[in-house]
């Protein structure tokens, strides 16, 4: 490498420079103290962790995106995490092992070994809640409305939910009794949406089942959906009609609460099947492609740690709330002093006290004030004062 290509970092690392570093911070205290308001309480888990540990059954995705390397000290594999939440169900089962419900929080770095979409940071900050002990539709809206207050709070509010439920899936592929191999074909085009390559992969399937399972492709938009699911599962999948039965009153229950929220039924969303048990959730906003936040139901993450657990819970990427934000007034700059207390008795207490009103107080180092200080602090008769700086 030469010197010239020192200053690169890998495509999809980013630095957070000083401007959008503020904002950042700013918006993680803010949403740190939301959850705790909520009666969330914070947890802060390790960068690192032994693999077995981090991958706990939630899909090849997370598989193929956690970096491993060998521990010098145990000489088992590590790896870095690039999700937080199998942490956080290990701190419920295992380090906390408390009884009843409990909420947790969190905000930390994650590392991704490729971009999960094409313009997504490879270094995503996390940030979520996690509701363990619970297993009722009441625990899943808390975190649904969590997760929208968050994006409130974060100043975005023409909001769209999308709510699906990995149960429908499950009932109509135990309906058609497929193999393995033809199964995760089937997964795979209905991931994708592609009618062509479902009735490739269903090949040799009950036409009826077949056409239930391509049926699946055009379940979504608004609450027609849900009829049309119904009338369609009644007779060929009833096991299906009980997750219908659940995003109904889910979408009920949040619409009690916020009249005005755009909610979108995909019956074939399956973001998360590997490790989701019941409803998945995700909320977008107009002209952004991509999910803000999203989450669901997963049931029993915590049975490798000892201790099965009902779970729900959600997350975000602050980089990626952080493009989206608007645009803040300019906040008032920063207080030139004097260096050293030769200048006149007084100076340090005066430099304390403006600091503790919340004010960016910077020593003058050098011939010239940097460049943020638009005020300074000047000896008047005996009495320290801040004055403007002269342009």
């Amino acid at each position: 490498m030469t010197t010239v290509d020192r200053w690169q970092l890998p495509d999809g690392v980013e630095e957070v420079l000083p401007a959008q570093a503020a904002s950042v911070e700013r918006l993680r205290r803010q949403l740190l103290d939301l959850y705790r308001s909520w009666g969330y309480q914070l947890v802060i888990p390790p960068l690192m962790e032994f693999t077995e540990s981090l991958l706990i059954g939630m899909g090849s995705d997370i598989d193929l995106l956690t970096f491993r390397m060998t521990d010098q000290v145990s000489g088992r594999t590590l790896g870095i995490r690039a999700d937080i939440t199998p942490q956080v169900a290990r701190i419920d089962a295992h380090s906390l092992a408390e009884e009843g419900i409990s909420r947790l929080c969190y905000a930390g770095s994650t590392l991704h070994t490729r971009p999960k979409t094409l313009m997504a940071s490879r270094t995503p900050i996390q940030l979520g809640a996690e509701l363990y002990g619970d297993e009722s539709l009441a625990a899943d809206v808390e975190i649904i409305r969590l997760m929208l207050e968050t994006l409130h709070v974060a100043g975005l509010d023409n909001l769209s939910l999308d709510l699906g439920h990995v149960g429908v899936y499950k009932a109509i592929i135990a309906e058609a009794g497929l193999e393995d191999e033809q199964e995760r074909e089937v997964f795979d085009a209905l991931q994708r949406k592609s009618v062509p390559d479902l009735e490739i992969a269903l090949q040799g399937v009950d036409k009826e089942r077949a056409r239930l399972i391509v049926a699946l492709v055009g379940l979504h938009g608004p609450d027609k959906v849900l009829d049309d699911a119904r009338a369609l599962f009644a007779d060929k999948a009833p096991g299906a009609l009980a997750a219908v039965d659940t995003l109904a009153a889910a979408a009920a229950e949040i619409r009690s609460l916020r009249p005005e929220l755009n909610i979108y039924f995909d019956l074939s969303e399956l973001r998360g099947y590997h490790y989701h048990t019941g409803i998945v959730f995700a909320a977008y906003v107009p002209g952004h492609g991509q999910a803000l936040a999203n989450g669901g139901r997963y049931n029993d993450v915590g049975a490798v740690f000892g201790r099965a657990r009902p779970a729900t819970g959600f997350a975000t990427d602050l980089k990626a709330l952080m493009k989206l934000l608007p645009e803040e007034p300019a906040l008032h700059g920063a207080i030139s002093a004097p260096v050293g207390t030769a200048e006149g008795a007084g100076l340090q207490e005066m430099v304390n006290e403006l600091r503790a009103q919340g004010e960016i107080v910077i020593n003058a180092l050098g011939a010239r004030a940097d460049s943020r200080c638009d005020r300074e602090l000047v000896l008047d008769a005996g009495c320290w004062k801040v004055l403007a700086i002269a342009q």
